[in-house]
């Protein structure tokens, strides 16, 4: 009845020892009900199967094969040069913005080298901060 009441199994139900004489009482599904409340009747949690090892093992084996010899066609084939710029692109603008709302630069600043990561003058985020600390030490 206890496992009816709990919606599980009958093998994940368990027991209290120590309260036998009170689970004996209990003959309809309120004084079940009483019992769980209490925590002299309980159910057992799912036993899960863990996928830990699995995933370790699945990210060694993609690691594999990933060398120069493994690779067919060019660099711009396995990833296109548009998105190779879009991503670098993205990330410089983003760094540009941080360093406006930082206050490290000012607007005007911050709209010419907004035009200069458009037209490809500024390469890396690297390049940006040169940039950022030049025309900071220039303004002084």
């Amino acid at each position: 009845m206890a496992a009816k009441v709990l919606n599980v199994g009958v093998n994940r139900v368990r027991i209290d020892p120590e309260n036998l004489e009170r689970i004996a009482d209990a003959i309809t599904r309120d004084d079940i009900r009483a019992l769980i409340r209490e925590g002299i009747i309980w159910a057992e949690p799912v036993k899960g199967i863990s996928r830990g090892r699995i995933r370790r093992k699945r990210a060694l084996k993609k690691k594999r094969g990933r060398g120069s010899g493994s690779k067919e066609g060019s660099i711009g084939a396995r990833s296109p040069r548009k998105r190779l710029w879009v991503t670098k692109v993205r990330s410089i603008r983003s760094h540009l913005k941080k360093a406006r709302e930082r206050g490290d630069i000012t607007g005007d600043v911050f709209d010419k080298l907004y035009l200069q990561i458009k037209g490809g003058q500024i390469r890396s985020i690297k390049h940006l901060k040169e940039q950022i600390s030049l025309l900071s030490r220039s303004r002084r």
